[in-house]
């Protein structure tokens, strides 16, 4: 079945993958066959989901792609209500006046 992943690298910085198998992608990142975390290890497997097809984990690895690095951290603590939070637009302008988070 193919997954969405997210790895913590060394650096503290989040790469986020999809693959259909998800060991064989790991084996990869651990041996540094894949670029961006060849050169970030040791890794940490910190979030992963299972997808129906290899289309869905795509689609949910280019959402998560542009997401903040706190709305990653926490999609990877589970904390949906935060999630919720951050997902909202800013509609005020005192909002939009603060500049990003």
């Amino acid at each position: 079945m193919p997954w969405t992943y997210l790895l913590e690298c060394a650096d503290g910085k989040y790469y986020v993958g999809s693959a259909r198998d998800l060991e064989a992608r790991l084996q990869q990142h651990h041996t540094a066959q894949i670029g961006f975390t060849s050169t970030r290890r040791p890794l940490k497997l910190v979030w992963h989901a299972e997808f129906d097809n290899i289309a869905e984990a795509h689609a949910i690895e280019r959402r998560i792609h542009g997401w903040s690095r706190r709305k990653k951290q926490a999609l990877i603590a589970g904390d949906i209500t935060l999630l919720r939070t951050l997902s909202q637009r800013r509609t005020s302008s005192s909002d939009s006046a603060s500049g990003p988070s």
